[in-house]
């Protein structure tokens, strides 16, 4: 069982990760806005975050690299979950630091079968 944080400012986005994760055991934390990410897994501890990228405050790419600077954050495997699906986005995001990268539309089973390899 883990803890996950989802970061999306899309809430039927969120609403579709959360009801993909129900049934499993894993703990759900969500957000919609960026700029309440630190505080968050500062009280939360989470070992997984998904993290979109087309935010209107603070990217996901941002909001990463935000996250690599605080200690609350170590050891935690961030995954980008975005519609910018180019092969330059996916290249781009695993080199801020992301473990993975799923992108939009995907599928809950995709989802699950992601989640499973990283936690």
């Amino acid at each position: 069982m883990a803890k996950i944080l989802i970061v999306d400012d899309s809430p039927s986005d969120i609403r579709f990760m959360t009801d993909a994760l129900k049934g499993t055991k894993h703990d759900c934390v969500t957000l919609t806005e960026s700029r309440d990410v630190e505080a968050t897994v500062e009280a939360e501890r989470p070992q997984l975050a998904l993290l979109d990228v087309v935010m209107p405050d603070r990217n996901g790419y941002e909001t990463l690299r935000a996250l690599k600077r605080l200690p609350a954050a170590e050891g935690m495997k961030v995954v980008f979950v975005s519609s910018k699906g180019a092969e330059t986005d996916v290249k781009w995001g695993m080199r801020q630091g992301a473990v993975d990268y799923l992108i939009k539309p995907y599928t809950p089973e995709q989802l699950l079968s992601l989640i499973a390899r990283h936690v």
